[in-house]
């Protein structure tokens, strides 16, 4: 009974037992742990938009709730960004699924690529020194000053120039999806 009930749910809010099957085909979790997702998702999603589907601002609330210590909102843009694949302001619960998917059980490349697309803020196919500063500043803001060791203030620009030592084979100024994928493989 609780399976049909679940079932019922879903397809009463966009998801009808075929999407879901389509859903469970194309992701690697199951029909109940997409069920288990969803019943999440769509209570995040009600709670702060009633909607079936997370816009930017209450996912940006969601997020901060996790790094109480620091400003998490510019790196909760940039995940909410490499999220909404289809670019239309939303994180849909297919979004959703599929990027948790490839996080959770995804491939070395899946994830990869995954992460690439993270740091390609533009979605221009390489990642600039310029982008992966955004994303450091981002990920340091969201730790919070109360850091230990404390965290010199040059610390993010140190990083990009370590990961650009390593990763910028062709030493362009860019790391190609090529460069990005060889690099951590190693």
């Amino acid at each position: 009974a609780d399976t049909v009930e679940d079932e019922m749910e879903m397809a009463t809010v966009r998801h009808r037992p075929e999407a879901l099957e389509l859903l469970e085909a194309q992701s690697k979790f199951t029909k109940k742990e997409l069920q288990i997702l969803y019943r999440g998702f769509k209570n995040v999603s009600t709670f702060f938009l009633n909607l079936p589907s997370v816009y930017r601002m209450g996912y940006c609330k969601i997020y901060s709730q996790f790094f109480p210590q620091g400003d998490s909102t510019t790196y909760a843009h940039f995940l909410f960004n490499a999220f909404d694949t289809d670019h239309n302001g939303s994180v849909s619960f297919e979004d959703f699924v599929m990027g948790l998917s490839i996080l959770l059980r995804g491939t070395v490349q899946e994830k990869l690529n995954w992460a690439f697309n993270l740091y390609d803020i533009n979605k221009d196919g390489y990642i600039t020194k310029e982008e992966m500063l955004d994303i450091m500043k981002a990920i340091y803001d969201m730790m919070g000053k109360c850091t230990y060791p404390v965290l010199k203030e040059d610390a993010p620009r140190q990083h990009v120039e370590t990961f650009f030592q390593k990763m910028d084979k062709n030493k362009d100024g860019v790391v190609t999806i090529d460069e990005f994928i060889e690099s951590c493989q190693k």
